[in-house]
């Protein structure tokens, strides 16, 4: 099955690098006119995260297609750190505890980055066996959850962030059941 993972289109929180995670921001005017500039291949399924930046970007890319929706691709829960970034966050006791841990410890009030990773992965097995007779695929998701998944599945095998993605670019694969081939950056 070829399978495009690609992240959403561009919001307001995006343009000033805030974790933007459990709030369901819109696309903002830049990131609906960089999207109208893509161009990617159709697909016979195109699965969504529940949050509107990704459902709008569905929508845009693949248009009269209905996208399914896929609870489990919601971005993490950044608790504390939602709607802030670096800059806002910088001096906090409990960012740089979370710093230094490497990003892996829980976010304060928020989600571990390890059940995201799981929850991420786990959405990607569930939605790619149901349809697992189709050709291909589109996922309309979150950069977490892209890195989630290519962390975990892709060949060849890279970091968590490694994976970082642009918003509204993405990674063309092949997968088998069990490996994903990243064939292109699209």
């Amino acid at each position: 099955m070829k399978i495009l993972l690609i992240r959403h289109g561009m919001t307001a929180g995006n343009l000033k690098k805030r974790y933007i995670g459990r709030t369901d921001e819109p696309l903002c005017p830049e990131g609906i006119s960089a999207l109208r500039e893509r161009r990617f291949p159709q697909c016979d399924v195109i699965v969504s995260s529940p949050m509107q930046r990704c459902i709008q970007t569905a929508g845009m890319l693949f248009p009269g297609m209905n996208a399914e929706i896929c609870d489990a691709f919601r971005e993490c829960d950044f608790g504390l750190f939602e709607g802030k970034n670096h800059t806002e966050l910088n001096g906090n006791p409990l960012y740089q505890e979370w710093i230094d841990s490497a990003g892996e410890m829980p976010f304060p009030e928020g989600e571990s980055p390890d059940a995201f990773r799981r929850r991420c992965c786990g959405g990607f097995l569930a939605v790619t066996q149901k349809h697992q007779s189709a050709e291909s695929m589109a996922m309309i998701v979150h950069g977490g959850t892209i890195m989630s998944v290519l962390s975990y599945f892709a060949k060849p095998q890279r970091d968590y962030f490694d994976w970082m993605t642009e918003n509204g670019r993405g990674w063309c694969c092949q997968y088998d059941g069990h490996t994903l081939i990243v064939t292109e950056r699209i």
